[in-house]
């Protein structure tokens, strides 16, 4: 099949799917006003023709046919580095779709188990390839009380479970929470949350889903209020992807749509394959918002006059640090990177998890350096209407002036960046999605224990100190991770 035009993404949409929005169901998403700019960055990705992006965006398949780059499966470093490339330029709504490198890199492992869902992966993967169909990863399930295992809550569907099992496929029920770009999506591929054990197999489910079938509904929210300018919103009028509460309500899915039903040993395998490459994509974020921030807070010093004050240049070189360290790690990964049996490759587990954990933990300290830098009219500049107001707008300019050279309504788009990026709502969802993306910073810590050589790093401090240790107490002290 060929390759989809932005409008014959936007016509896909109209599939009679169930969604929400503050309060009301939407029989139409593309014709209401909330996904207007959603639908639009998804749309923007179908442009196969566009000058500057529009070869990165394709690559032509074994099969000889074109495809969205997002399916390419990386057989080299230089596929990765194209990867990467994508990513930089490509919207949320459509790098979530890359929810099927996590089951292609892991195919091999699930052959093993049941050749039928690596096959059914393969089949779904060439389905959504070939047809130009986006997909989203749909994994954390609400949990209910911590405390618990899965099929121990009061209430048994808090985890996505099957609740039968037919001839032709099984039903399952439940929900799924924050689900980027759920409703702009042909496809929804649930993963488990976590490992189950055996006692949970109803729980250790895997499967693809349209988004339009029986039972599936979305409830969306976002953090961009109704009303945006680009002018006061420079950074969130243009991302205000919805995130999704995904309901399966009794969904029926054949047995060709399945990658797991009950093979407890897997559900971990999958849910660390998705959070690898969530990690990944979240690292590439992470390196382009960190230039962005050296960038914002060289340009309000210089505003300022501050561009020589060494407390200033100091707060800067801290950003540096941030961000060239994110983008050492980012190369690192994909050059020291690790491959499958059947020869594809995916970027350094350990490399990518000790990244991610770096940028989330020092995320909140690089902005505060930014803050530092702008002060307090991060927060409390007029309006845009204001500045275009004869009255009020003269008095603006008068006394936002700080030297020649100096455009008031450039600094105010370049404050205005800082706070719609760090102080409002898109800034607050950033801080939780820095942290909370690909989970939190104890499942980072934990991969780092899983991957980290401690044995080579035991020998080394051991040869350091002149010592030895029994084979028995090797085996005590170094437990198998």
């Amino acid at each position: 099949m060929a390759l989809k035009t932005p409008q014959q993404y936007i016509d896909s949409l109209r599939d009679g799917r169930v969604t929400y929005w503050d309060g009301e169901r939407i029989d139409d998403i593309t014709t209401h006003p909330r996904f207007q700019v959603p639908i639009g960055l998804v749309a923007d990705d179908y442009r196969y023709d566009d000058a500057e992006y529009g070869a990165l965006r394709r690559y032509t398949t074994e099969d000889g046919s074109e495809a969205h780059r997002i399916y390419q499966i990386p057989r080299s470093e230089a596929d990765l580095g194209d990867r990467v490339e994508l990513m930089q330029h490509t919207s949320i709504g459509t790098l979530v779709t890359g929810v099927y490198m996590a089951l292609m890199s892991v195919k091999d492992d699930v052959a093993r188990v049941n050749p039928m869902y690596a096959e059914n992966i393969e089949r779904m993967y060439r389905h959504c390839r070939d047809n130009d169909l986006r997909a989203a990863e749909v994994i954390t399930d609400p949990k209910g009380d911590r405390k618990r295992r899965a099929h121990e809550q009061d209430d048994p569907d808090l985890y996505v479970r099957i609740v039968e099992r037919r001839k032709d496929g099984i039903v399952v029920r439940g929900a799924k929470l924050h689900i980027t770009a759920a409703s702009l999506v042909h496809e929804l591929v649930v993963m488990p949350t976590k490992g189950m054990r055996q006692e949970e197999s109803d729980y250790a489910v895997s499967f693809s889903i349209p988004v339009n079938a029986p039972g599936v509904k979305i409830i969306n929210r976002s953090f961009a209020p109704a009303e945006l300018n680009a002018f006061d919103y420079p950074a969130s009028s243009h991302h205000s992807v919805p995130e999704g509460f995904v309901v399966f309500d009794d969904v029926f899915v054949p047995w060709d749509r399945v990658f797991l039903a009950g093979e407890v040993q897997l559900a971990s395998k999958l849910a660390q394959s998705l959070g690898l490459w969530e990690r990944t994509g979240g690292l590439v974020e992470a390196v382009r918002m960190s230039e962005l921030f050296v960038g914002l807070a060289q340009l309000v010093t210089e505003m300022q006059g501050k561009d020589q004050d060494p407390i200033a240049q100091n707060s800067i070189s801290e950003l540096i640090t941030y961000a060239e360290m994110l983008r050492m790690a980012l190369d690192y990964s994909c050059r020291h990177y690790e491959s499958t049996a059947s020869g594809m490759v995916f970027p350094n587990t350990l490399g990518i998890n000790v990244s991610k954990y770096y940028y989330a933990a020092n995320y909140h300290q690089t902005v505060r350096y930014l803050h530092d830098l702008g002060g307090g009219l991060v927060l409390t500049l007029p309006l845009e209407n204001d500045l275009r107001n004869p009255e009020s707008g003269k008095y603006i300019r008068k006394y936002l002036h700080t030297k020649p050279g100096v455009d008031v309504e450039t600094r105010m788009r370049v404050y205005n960046m800082i706070r719609d990026l760090t102080a409002d709502a898109y800034g607050g969802w950033q801080f939780v999605v820095a942290l909370q993306a690909g989970g939190g910073l104890p499942a980072q810590r934990v991969m780092m224990n899983r991957t980290f050589d401690m044995a080579r790093a035991k020998r080394r401090a051991l040869r350091a100190a002149g010592a030895t240790l029994p084979d028995a107490a090797s085996a005590v002290t170094a437990p198998q991770r």
